[in-house]
């Protein structure tokens, strides 16, 4: 789950990382009398789940609270890649001497977290990883260790900060920012910049965070962070009926029982010559009703103009798939064809309620790629 600027920074702020001054607006009038509270100087932030707000015009700086009341009424509303502003950040403005880059990420390969620092922040990472690779500084912490204080110290020698008040100060930020990702279950915690200010003071200017939604039911506080508004209605929607679903860009619906399964569906579907239009698992013990559930997600999509089901019975029954097929069939209207691959559990059982039923539209396939074949086949 990603959240906010604003709500990674109250957790930064929780475990004592520092920020600046700010306060949530939702009006216009929101917007000035949070000016009018932090005083001075403000930024006003359009909060949205991506990047490139202050080049589309989603970061302003105002002097006054009028100047932030007309910033904040032109901002509200604007799109930006797609998603709507319906909060703003009204931030105490800041001076900046230096900045600099610091995350902290799950690596899935080395299945530790790996921090990234380098002296050149306020641009993309990836343009520094690509311009100057030798400014970043890599380092991982081994979960079973822990974290200790001299691999903050090996990063903040290693980027070449020399100042020794700014060497104690982010070193205390790095050793903060591992407790953070920890504690919250994050995948990913980024400061980008990570601001030195002319008198000396370091502080996180923006924040990028996400937490393993896996681990939620431990966080109920950062699980009502989630803004179900600016989710993908699907997602949103699957959510609502505990099924895992992520919507893709293709043609082909796709529906497996287990991760792993589900995964090797849609890349036999791009073998196949075709592109999965989601990532759909019922799980490794779905019944009629996860069927019918997982369908009627799947078929709002108008995108999809075939389905691939694709079932191993282990702890899945196929006869129960089978049933569940015929039922969601009757409950909601499918327009598009769907391609069924049963194999395992009571998947002949399964194969004869399903033809011997007959459904129009409806293909039964002996194998795995014979079925992506005939499902890419009817999406064309």
């Amino acid at each position: 789950m990603d959240l906010y600027e604003y709500q990674g920074k109250q957790l930064f702020a929780r475990f004592g990382i520092p920020v600046s001054k700010g306060q949530l607006a939702e009006t216009p009038e929101e917007a000035r009398a949070a000016a009018e509270a932090i005083g001075g100087s403000v930024v006003v932030k359009a909060q949205v789940l991506t990047g490139g707000r202050g080049k589309a015009g989603g970061i302003k700086l105002a002097t006054t609270p009028d100047e932030a009341e007309q910033h904040a009424r032109a901002i509200l509303g604007l799109d930006i890649r797609g998603h709507v502003v319906r909060r703003l950040w009204i931030e105490s403005a800041s001076d900046i001497a230096k900045e600099y880059y610091l995350s902290l990420t799950f690596d899935r390969g080395a299945k530790q977290p790996l921090f990234m620092f380098t002296t050149q922040g306020g641009v993309e990472i990836e343009e520094v990883a690509e311009t100057n690779p030798d400014a970043l500084v890599y380092l991982h912490v081994d979960p079973l260790e822990g974290f200790h204080p001299w691999q903050a110290r090996r990063l903040v020698y290693g980027a070449g900060v020399t100042d020794p008040s700014e060497q104690k100060q982010i070193a205390s930020i790095i050793g903060k920012l591992y407790e953070t990702f920890v504690s919250c279950d994050a995948m990913l915690c980024e400061i980008n910049p990570l601001i030195v200010t002319p008198d000396g003071e370091v502080r996180a200017l923006d924040s990028k965070f996400t937490v393993d939604d896996n681990a939620l039911y431990r966080h109920p506080d950062i699980a009502e962070m989630r803004d179900n508004e600016a989710a993908d209605p699907l997602e949103a929607l699957a959510r609502e009926k505990n099924v895992t679903y992520v919507k893709l860009d293709g043609e082909v619906g796709v529906l497996g029982n287990g991760a792993g399964l589900s995964m090797s569906t849609v890349d036999v579907v791009t073998f196949a010559g075709g592109r999965p239009a989601n990532f759909c698992d019922l799980g490794g013990g779905g019944d009629a009703q996860g069927v019918v559930d997982a369908l009627s997600v799947i078929t709002r999509d108008p995108q999809v103009r075939s389905i691939f089901f694709n079932i191993f019975g282990g702890i899945t029954r196929c006869d129960e798939v089978a049933r569940g097929i015929l039922q969601a069939l009757e409950q909601i209207e499918i327009t598009a064809p769907i391609v069924v691959r049963l194999d395992g559990t009571n998947s002949e059982e399964g194969r004869r309620i399903l033809v011997d039923a007959a459904p129009p539209g409806l293909h039964v396939e002996p194998t795995m790629l014979d079925a992506a074949r005939r499902a890419v086949e009817l999406a064309a």
